[in-house]
């Protein structure tokens, strides 16, 4: 693909009375037509197609970032010894929310399959991964909540579970101290899903409906989801809640890489984060 640009200087050249200026055209448009088929090639190779413009580059960034989410979610299904049903149930929901075609769920679930077997070596994969989105931080964090999401869909994160979740942050750059408190943040954001909070806001404040989003557990989540304490300043809270609005842009990590079609997940967090944002606004009167 990449002698294109040349064939057609070549082209140009001739077709146009051996005008080198033509030939420079020529160049130009063979180098147009290298760089949209080699997005086309790589989408149809992954699955994701060169639909509305995407480049070579962010579509592999897709096909990796698909290959790597549901290779990993099967191993932390099986981490514990067996895949439950419940989170054989969350993976399926997980599928049906993405509106998957025929041959994307045939692939998912073959990269399930794969990553729970008992010897399923994660490194290589996780090497692709960073590859790939060495300039794309931001999707390394929401390959974190995708597998979390699995690791606690039967109700309780196994010590097995864990460890190959520390073992992921780890090689995805991840401090000790950086994965406490990501995964700290992911489980204050997820008890202001579902838009519950957004409800009791335009139910009316001090109904019983919102009683429990008013109590001091509501109040300690709201900080934990922006990773900030009640000892930080309004102006240190403004400013973290900022900065994951900016994280979670959907817009934004369409940019980077992140599947359209897995986009809904930043759309949720963007909408809990907003709502532990109003809660702890509306507890310190911030304006």
């Amino acid at each position: 693909m990449k002698f294109i640009k040349y064939i057609t200087a070549i082209l140009f050249y001739y077709l146009f009375g051996h005008s080198l200026f033509m030939g420079f055209i020529g160049l130009l448009v063979g180098s147009f037509i290298s760089f949209k088929l080699s997005g086309g090639l790589i989408g149809q190779l992954s699955g994701f197609g060169n639909v509305g413009g995407i480049t070579g580059i962010k579509t592999e960034r897709q096909s990796v970032f698909f290959k790597t989410a549901f290779t990993l979610m099967g191993k932390i299904a099986k981490a514990d010894g067996r895949v439950s049903e419940q989170e054989i149930a969350h993976v399926e929901n997980f599928m049906a929310q993405l509106n998957m075609s025929a041959s994307h769920r045939k692939q998912a679930i073959s990269y399930f399959k794969t990553g729970a077997q008992p010897d399923y070596n994660i490194e290589p994969l996780l090497q692709e991964f960073n590859a790939a989105t060495l300039s794309s931080p931001n999707l390394k964090q929401m390959l974190m909540i995708y597998l979390l999401r699995v690791a606690v869909a039967d109700g309780q994160l196994h010590q097995n579970e864990t460890q190959v979740m520390h073992q992921i942050a780890r090689q995805l750059g991840f401090s000790e101290e950086a994965f406490a408190q990501l995964m700290a943040m992911i489980q204050g954001q997820d008890q202001f899903a579902g838009g519950a909070y957004q409800q009791y806001n335009r139910a009316g404040r001090g109904s019983s409906a919102g009683s429990s989003y008013t109590s001091e557990s509501a109040i300690d989540a709201a900080y934990q989801a922006l990773g900030v304490s009640k000892e930080n300043s309004d102006a240190e809270i403004k400013k973290a809640y900022r900065r994951l609005v900016r994280e979670y842009h959907p817009d934004k990590l369409m940019g980077q890489g992140l599947p359209e079609a897995m986009i809904k997940e930043a759309t949720e967090r963007s909408q809990e984060i907003q709502a532990a944002y109003d809660l702890i606004k509306k507890n310190r009167g911030m304006k």
